[in-house]
Order: C-alpha cells, then sequence, then structure tokens
C-alpha cells in the first residue's frame, strides 16, 4: 500500500515541480518591482546582522538592491524567476526509499540497541515496547480507503521536533502512505534527524526569511505537491505550542494551498480530490518540556520564533525521553480526527462529502463561477478560516488526557488555591514550597479523573489508555513515574506521607494540556 504513495517517485519529478512552482510564481506576480524590492529590503536587513555566515546571500541581494531602478521589465521578470528557483531548489526535498525502509523497519530496533547496547535481546524487546506504547486510534480504515481516492492533508497538533518522526512512524504501521511535510531549516542542524528527514520527503521552510516572494515560493510548492498526488503532512499551529496547550488559533498560510490544489486540479480537468484529516500528538513525557515553557513565560517567543538549542539538538536527552517512554504504557498516543474536504464537509469511506444534513454535496462548487473553477483569494482565505476553525474544534474533542496531564492538573489546583490571590508569575515563585498530604493529593486527581470521564461521556475529550478504570493512586504513581529522573529538576517529589510541588514551570506545562477542555487552568484567561 505504502510502496505506491506517489512519494516512492519523488526524485524523478523534483526538477519537474520546481521549474511548475518557478513558472506558476512567475506568472502570478502582478509587479515585479514590488516583489523584489521587498525581498531584498527584508533580506539586507535580516542579514546584516549576520554577514559572515551568509555573506554570499547578503551580497547577492545587495546587488539586486542597486540594479532594480536600471533594468527593464523584462529582466526584473527574470529576476523574479531567478530568486524563486532559488528558493524552490532549496526548499525541495528528497525522498530515498532506502531510507524510508530503513527508518520503518530497521530504526526502530536500532534506537532500542541504543539503550540497551550490551544486550541484542533487550533491544529487541525494546522495539517491541516502542511499538507497543505507541498507541493509534481514530478513523484509520477510512482514512486508508481515503488516500486511494485523493491526497490526504494530515493536520496534526504540534508540541516536540520529534513529532514528524513519531507520526511518520504512525503512517507506516497503520498502512497509511508516506506523506511530504515541512520543518523548519534549523532542525537540519541535528545530525540524526537531518539524515531522516532530509531523505523522507521533508522540504525546508525557513522561519527566519518574512518577504512575500519566499511565502508565495512555498505556498506553491506546497499545491503542487497536493495536485499531483503528494499526501502533506502540515502542522497548523507554525511552530511548537511553547505553553504545552492545545492548539487554539492556527497559521493558515499553507493549510490554504488544499483549495487552491483543488481549484487548478479542476481547471486542468483532472480534479484531484483533497481529504484533511485533523490529529493530535499527545506525550506522556515532551523532549523539549522545559526549555519551550521557560520560552513561553519569558514571553521571547513574539520576538524569537525560533528556539535554537534545546533538549532536541542533543542525542542524550532524545535517548533518555525514549528510555522513559518505553517504560510507561500508553505513553505516545495519536489520536486522527473525522476527516473532512477543504470546506469542513464530512466525507464517508467511499470519498464523498456531505454536509451536516448527510446530503451528498460536491467540492467543486465551492469553486465554481458560471461553470468554471476559479481562484478567488477572498473568498479562498473564508474557506481556509473555516477549516482553520474546524481543525481547532476536532482538537479540542480529540485531545487525550495522559496521566502527567491529570496528575500536574490536579498538582497545579492546590498550588494555585494555596496562593489565591497571587498572579500567574507570582504562584510559579513557590517551587518546592508546598506539600500535599498523600490521601489529599489522590482525592485531587480522582476529582479531576471523574470529571474527565464525565467529558468524556460527552464526546468532548478522551481519557488514556488505562485511566478510565483505574483508581487514583493508579494514575499518580503513573505520573510520578514517568517525571521521575527525566526532568533535572523533579515535578512532583515524593515525601514523607505526601508530595512537594517541586518544578512549578512544567506543572503549569503539563496542566495546560487540559487548559482547553476547561479542566485546568487556561493562562490566556482571567480567573473566574
Amino acid at each position: 500500500m505504502a510502496e505506491a504513495a506517489p512519494i516512492f517517485h519523488f526524485n524523478d519529478e523534483r526538477s519537474f515541480i520546481v521549474e511548475e512552482v518557478v513558472a506558476r510564481v512567475s506568472q502570478a506576480t502582478r509587479d515585479p518591482l514590488l516583489l523584489l524590492n521587498d525581498a531584498a529590503w527584508c533580506e539586507i536587513r535580516r542579514l546584516e546582522a549576520r554577514p559572515g555566515d551568509e555573506r554570499a546571500e547578503y551580497e547577492r541581494f545587495r546587488e539586486l538592491a542597486r540594479s532594480l531602478g536600471r533594468i527593464s521589465e523584462s529582466e526584473r521578470r527574470r529576476r523574479v524567476e531567478e530568486v524563486a528557483r532559488h528558493y524552490a531548489k532549496d526548499i525541495a526535498g528528497n525522498f530515498d526509499p532506502r531510507v524510508y525502509a530503513l527508518s520503518t523497519k530497521v530504526l526502530p530496533t536500532a534506537l532500542s540497541l541504543l539503550l540497551s547496547p550490551k544486550d541484542l535481546s533487550l533491544g529487541q524487546r525494546a522495539s517491541g515496547k516502542l511499538r507497543e506504547h505507541l498507541v493509534t486510534q481514530g478513523p484509520i480504515e477510512r482514512i486508508r480507503a481515503l488516500s486511494r481516492r485523493g491526497t490526504v492533508i494530515f493536520a496534526p497538533t504540534h508540541l516536540s521536533n520529534l513529532d514528524s518522526v513519531v507520526f511518520g512512524f504512525a503512517l507506516d504501521r497503520e498502512g497509511l502512505p508516506p506523506a511530504t511535510y515541512g520543518a523548519g531549516k534549523n532542525l537540519f542542524t541535528n545530525p540524526f534527524l537531518s539524515y531522516f528527514m532530509q531523505n523522507l520527503g521533508a522540504y525546508r521552510v525557513d522561519r527566519r526569511i518574512r518577504h512575500d516572494l519566499y511565502k508565495e515560493v512555498l505556498k506553491t510548492y506546497s499545491s503542487v505537491l497536493i495536485e499531483r498526488g503528494y499526501h502533506s503532512l502540515f502542522f497548523p499551529g507554525g511552530t511548537r505550542s511553547r505553553s504545552g496547550m492545545v492548539e487554539e488559533k492556527l497559521k493558515l498560510g499553507l493549510l490554504g494551498t488544499g483549495v487552491e490544489a483543488f481549484v487548478h486540479s479542476l481547471r486542468r480537468s483532472h480534479p484531484q480530490r483533497v481529504f484533511v484529516v485533523p490529529a493530535t500528538i499527545n506525550y506522556m513525557l515532551t523532549l523539549e518540556a522545559s526549555t519551550l515553557i521557560a520560552d513561553y513565560l519569558a514571553e521571547v517567543g513574539r520576538n524569537r520564533y525560533i528556539i535554537e538549542d534545546d533538549e532536541s539538538t542533543r542525542v542524550e536527552r532524545v535517548v533518555t525521553l525514549v528510555r522513559k517512554l518505553v517504560m510507561t504504557t500508553g505513553s505516545v498516543v495519536i489520536r486522527f480526527g473525522e476527516p473532512m474536504d477543504p470546506f469542513t464537509n464530512r466525507v464517508l469511506d467511499d470519498g464523498r462529502s456531505v454536509d451536516l444534513r448527510g446530503r451528498t454535496v460536491d467540492p467543486a462548487t465551492y469553486v465554481t463561477r458560471d461553470g468554471h473553477p476559479v481562484v478567488d483569494e477572498v473568498r479562498d482565505a473564508q474557506y481556509t478560516r473555516e477549516l482553520g476553525e474546524a481543525i481547532c474544534r476536532t482538537y479540542a474533542k480529540e485531545t487525550v488526557l495522559l496521566a502527567s496531564h491529570l496528575v500536574a492538573g490536579a498538582a497545579f489546583g492546590k498550588l494555585r488555591d494555596a496562593f489565591p490571590g497571587d498572579d500567574l508569575f507570582k504562584v510559579l515563585r513557590h517551587r518546592d514550597e508546598v506539600f500535599v498530604p498523600g490521601d489529599e493529593m489522590e482525592r485531587r486527581v480522582a476529582d479531576l479523573v471523574d470529571r474527565a470521564r464525565a467529558l468524556e461521556d460527552r464526546g468532548l475529550v478522551v481519557l488514556g489508555p488505562g485511566i478510565r478504570g483505574a483508581p487514583a493512586s493508579a494514575v499518580l504513581d503513573a505520573a510520578t513515574r514517568a517525571w521521575s529522573g527525566y526532568h533535572t529538576h523533579a515535578v512532583l517529589r515524593p515525601a514523607q506521607g505526601g508530595f512537594v510541588l517541586g518544578d512549578t514551570n512544567l506543572l503549569l506545562y503539563y496542566q495546560n494540556r487540559l487548559a482547553v477542555t476547561g479542566l485546568g487552568f487556561h493562562p490566556g484567561r482571567r480567573r473566574g
């Protein structure tokens, strides 16, 4: 099944895809002078701060800026094509079937042997544990059927730099086709991640480049891939959730390429259906939790969009995380939501779109004017906004609450109750100061699990494996065992007769997974 996916022929088509992107960007350019001026100004300003690292790029844009006033309109258009081609080649990924085979068959065992290099049999058992403890849920049979009828866009939540690796592993295990995906260019500095990303269809997204020409090349590249049937993986949150919360607002740039691709395929008289599958990725432990929550609390995320150095860049932290995850039942849960078309209609197994009343609708009617499919930026932007809202609603109800989230929620509730008049930042200063008797901690966990169970009964959230019928003591034990020895500072430290609330930042981070459900504290809302 997977080997029939178009991505296995990507390298044969790569140069044609690049040239199609260049041609389409060139044709869509109304004012090449304005576009090039914007690109040159933005890049000169960006590169002035670090000309030694990218001197050639800096000089190229300085030369472009100096020449724009003297060259003809036709030469400006040629320069647009030149810059667009430069970016398209840098963005375009690669796919090596041999590396794919390695990643899906050998990598789990190799990673397990890394954890236990002295015991081959233990490494083999750990490989099985890795598969056992990555749980996948949702309408997988339907998604599998739809992947044979059109292009699937997977749109999961985003917590960690490991997300694309974990998600790709889940796709392969469930017999779903591999997908292309955009990855921040900074991730390619990690030799381990870079080797696999460079050979498994990842395309490079340089988030430092903000001008319109680059954005147009990136979006066009995504659209061309979808039109050609390349299944795609988007993280519509745009970047990892610094707070640990489930995304409630999305960046819609690449997500909108689904509508654009569908329109272009209709115009070519070769309709390519596009199906969107929201998903949540849920971790008992998040690799970069300490760095991310610190960044969130310092409000640096507004100005420093890319974290250059976190736990995902250090191999020993990745190893420690995997060791902890394979020891914990249901430690990673990927839950697929109901597939929809780009216009938020539900999609059935046979590919038909149906409205809220169950009536079949033709997606082509959404983009047709006077009998012809047309690209309409204003109209399509509205469709994409509505799609983003539908994905966020799916995220909320398909969030899987694991032991670490529930126990952190109970502990953070105690922390706030202990200092009722303090704002969030004052509350967080009380690290290692609050003792909670064991019986009180269990009562708080039990209460939170009961409330979560009531929401699950209404289809508003999902409890993780083994939690629904477990006593509070077991949930508490699962969380403390997961945290123990992983984070530098204890999250919840066992003490005589109870627990001490340790790293308050991490308590906030893990409890933030509850925020979208209404079960926990929401940092963005006033206390009621």
